[in-house]
């Protein structure tokens, strides 16, 4: 007989942990991975840093909204989700100037501001002069613990209950009267609701449940860690990004993080770096620096899946009544997580949203699947 849950996640990512571990313990939950492991994928090999400018106006919110749950997380369990605020410095040439002001621009509320050539050379000195034209200062920009994060997130689950399955791949998903039933080989769970939390494999998952793609693309991201002479580390350096978005690094116990800020269309897999695409984080980092370029210790690839509008998408399938889309997260995926989690456990639940999203300007409507549905308002 097939074991009976409320919800069930597809995907043990930071997606599925953080929205398990917001459903409480009113409700049965089973998370399935389909790696030995949870968070092998992207949720693993995250870079990820805090800062509420990343992603867009459109993510800004849950961004912003997480911040509290960020700190009272490390209040209540005594593990830091956040480092120290190190700040970011998004930084141009003469002819980027205009665009470190539009930027500036698109978040009017938060704490952000335009500096001139002096103000980036003492935050940034390894800049090469041409980088140093200009730069924006978001002051609040942290590291994030992944690990302690997403291990928190899926101990907090199962201490309410859950149920963490690994090796689970799903086969097929079929919708009866009452929920769905999920197989893998000859294993079936029985679902009310299934979350479709499965990253880079999230439209593959809803057409095998019989619904249409929505259009995610996963897209390759390439990290490269360079150790360079002791001289030259400055542990205290923010995080400095290209403001067009070519490359970033920041430093991280003796090396710097690297990376050409790629976005290359990849199907679903095991992603790897490709040679090329560090050997452009390099000639880019030469190019705004003044480093000393040597041989990378390692490298490291990432899928990050964006819907075509490029915001997240959270929400009940308006075609396929207990199907639920958390997907879509980008590069934000981490630093939204706390704000997500709660934002979907509400939706699932059928409750308002809490005060604080609100306060943030986090609207629902605004990650909803049913704007990529044409029928969905008919």
């Amino acid at each position: 007989m097939a074991e009976r849950y409320d919800v069930v996640m597809i995907g043990a990512g930071i997606g599925g942990a953080s929205l398990a571990a917001n459903l409480g313990t009113g409700v049965s939950v089973a998370i399935l991975e389909a790696e030995a492991f949870p968070g092998y994928h992207t949720s693993g090999r995250s870079a990820a840093f805090y800062s509420e400018s990343y992603g867009g106006p459109v993510v800004q919110p849950l961004t912003t909204a997480s911040l509290p749950y960020f700190i009272s997380a490390e209040k209540e369990t005594g593990e830091a989700w956040l480092g120290t605020e190190r700040g970011a410095l998004y930084v141009g040439q003469a002819h980027q100037r205009e665009a470190l002001h539009q930027m500036r621009a698109l978040y009017p509320a938060l704490e952000m501001e335009v500096i001139g050539p002096e103000q980036v050379a003492e935050r940034a000195p390894m800049l090469r002069p041409e980088w140093r034209a200009g730069g924006l200062w978001e002051p609040r920009v942290r590291d994030i613990n992944t690990a302690t994060m997403h291990q928190a997130f899926l101990r907090t689950a199962k201490r309410n209950g859950g149920v963490l399955k690994t090796g689970w791949r799903v086969t097929s998903l079929r919708r009866e009267q009452d929920g769905w039933t999920i197989s893998s080989g000859s294993e079936e769970i029985h679902a009310r609701v299934i979350v479709n939390a499965a990253g880079a494999w999230a439209d593959e998952l809803a057409q095998l449940a019989g619904i249409a793609p929505i259009g995610l693309v996963p897209m390759r991201r390439t990290l490269v860690v360079l150790r360079v002479p002791q001289a030259e580390y400055r542990a205290d350096a923010p995080l400095v990004l290209d403001v067009d978005g070519s490359f970033y690094f920041k430093p991280d116990a003796g090396t710097y993080w690297v990376s050409p800020h790629d976005e290359t269309p990849s199907v679903p897999c095991d992603v790897q770096p490709e040679e090329l695409d560090v050997a452009i984080a390099l000639d880019r980092l030469e190019q705004a620096t003044t480093l000393t370029i040597s041989r990378p210790e390692r490298s490291w690839a990432g899928l990050r899946t964006f819907a075509p509008d490029r915001a997240p998408i959270y929400g009940f399938e308006p075609t396929a009544p207990g199907f639920f889309w958390c997907a879509g997260q980008g590069g934000f995926g981490m630093q939204t997580a706390p704000a997500a989690g709660v934002l979907c456990a509400s939706l699932i639940h059928g409750e308002p949203l809490p005060g604080a999203l609100l306060e943030a300007g986090v609207d629902a409507e605004a990650y909803s699947p049913a704007r990529f549905r044409a029928t969905a308002g008919k």
